[in-house]
Order: structure tokens, then C-alpha cells, then sequence
């Protein structure tokens, strides 16, 4: 599994897909919280004059939503497109190893993308008045809400892979599917239509979970949301590949 790891990581790192995808996030982000004028969203830091980087967790899920699909549509379409999967599948390794391999490396790349994001953070740290005054332990809760909701994205997204041989195809449904999941389930709760079981609804969404740890609060139950998350598109995964050797 550890080969395959390297293989899919370097495979991203050695091709425009993986380099493009963390400059458009980046530059997306930056161009919001530092540049453009949004003071009726109170998006950009500098017109805010609050010492937080808070901006960055509510512009990141919504840049994820088509990136992240566009990372990982080709880890299972290309295979297949390409006839490779068939040779995966003849080497000493289980499928359930195949879909992990694939995964981290789609996660590594979501960590790659956040880790130049810090620099936000230490530019909020010099402005802040008097110098320092910043929230620390509330943007590291942030961040793990974040990693975690991109890491459930890459699930999905694998999941999606997994089901088409074309890339488009997997594309389109990955952010469909990860659509669904963040801000579906809200749509669809915030309706009325199902009485009672309506506050049901919005907690089976991510954006429930998210915008609790987006606060800096690290609640067990959210985790253990994302972590049931990642692991049924996971398994979801593991039984498409299981049914095409039937």
C-alpha cells in the first residue's frame, strides 16, 4: 500500500493537475481575504479590522467543492480508461489497501494545499494590536474542521471515481455529491417538508458539524460525523471495485 502511496502522490506532484489545483485555491483565497472588496460579506481581513483568519474557514469549503472533485476524479478513471486497474488488482494487495493508498494521497495533497495558508495566519499575528492578539487556539480547532471536511470531500470524490471510467463524469458527480453533502441537507431540512425529522436532516450534512469546529470548537460528536463519513464513502468505494471482478 505504501508503494501505491508514493506512486499516487508523486503522480500528482509530477503532473500540472496537483500544482494547478493548490495555486487556484490559493490564489482564490488570497484574492478574497486580502484584495477584493467585500464589506457587505465581511470576507476581506484588512477591511474587517478584526485579528482572526476566520474569512479563510468560510471561503474554503466552497473553493474545496471543485477542486477537491477535480483532484480525485482521475485516481479510479484513469485506471480503468487506461486498462491499469486490471494490473492492480493482479498485485499482492487488497482492495480495501488500493482505496486507502488512493485516499491519503488525495488528503496529502488537501494538507499540502493548507499548510502555505499559515502564512494568513502570521500576517494576522504581525497586524494584530497590540502584536499577538490572536486567537491561536481557536484557528488550530478551525483547522482541523477543515482538514477534516476536506478529507471527507477526497472520499467522496475517490467514491466517485470509482463508478465512471470517464473523468468528467466523475468530476461532475464528486461535486455534485460533495454539494449534497455539505449544503443539501440543509436545503432540504431548512424546507419543512418533513415536520419533525427536519433538525435530523440538517445534522446528516456537513455544514452542521463544520461550522461548529469552523468556531474553534472541537466537539467529539463532529468528529466522529466525519470520521463515519469518510469511512462509508470508503467502503462504498471498496464494494464498487469488489463488483467488477463479479
Amino acid at each position: 500500500m505504501y508503494t501505491l502511496f508514493l506512486k499516487e502522490v508523486r503522480g500528482f506532484l509530477s503532473s500540472l493537475v496537483g500544482y494547478v489545483a493548490i495555486g487556484v485555491f490559493l490564489t482564490i483565497i488570497g484574492l478574497f481575504l486580502w484584495i477584493l472588496s467585500t464589506e457587505s460579506s465581511g470576507l476581506n481581513i484588512l477591511e474587517n479590522g478584526f485579528a482572526n483568519i476566520d474569512p479563510l474557514f468560510m471561503i474554503a469549503p466552497w473553493v474545496y467543492l471543485f477542486l477537491i472533485p477535480a483532484i480525485t476524479m482521475r485516481s479510479f478513471s484513469e485506471e480503468k480508461k487506461t486498462g491499469t486497474i486490471e494490473l492492480l488488482f493482479t498485485r499482492p494487495i487488497s482492495d480495501i489497501s488500493i482505496v486507502l493508498a488512493k485516499y491519503y494521497a488525495g488528503v496529502v495533497l488537501v494538507v499540502i494545499s493548507l499548510i502555505p495558508t499559515l502564512i494568513y495566519y502570521y500576517s494576522v499575528h504581525k497586524l494584530g494590536y497590540p502584536t499577538g492578539n490572536i486567537d491561536t487556539g481557536g484557528m488550530w480547532g478551525s483547522y482541523i474542521g477543515l482538514l477534516l471536511l476536506g478529507a471527507g470531500f477526497v472520499s467522496i470524490g475517490i467514491f466517485a471515481s470509482s463508478i465512471s471510467d470517464n473523468q468528467v463524469i466523475a468530476f461532475i458527480m464528486a461535486m455534485l455529491l460533495c454539494f449534497l453533502c455539505y449544503n443539501g441537507f440543509d436545503f432540504i431540512g431548512s424546507a419543512g417538508w418533513l415536520g419533525n425529522l427536519d433538525s435530523l436532516i440538517v445534522k446528516l450534512g456537513i455544514n452542521e458539524h463544520y461550522i461548529s469546529m469552523s468556531r474553534g470548537v472541537i466537539d467529539t460528536r463532529d468528529v466522529l460525523y466525519f470520521i463515519s463519513l469518510i469511512a462509508v464513502f470508503i467502503f462504498l468505494t471498496r464494494f464498487v471495485l469488489e463488483k467488477r471482478k463479479w
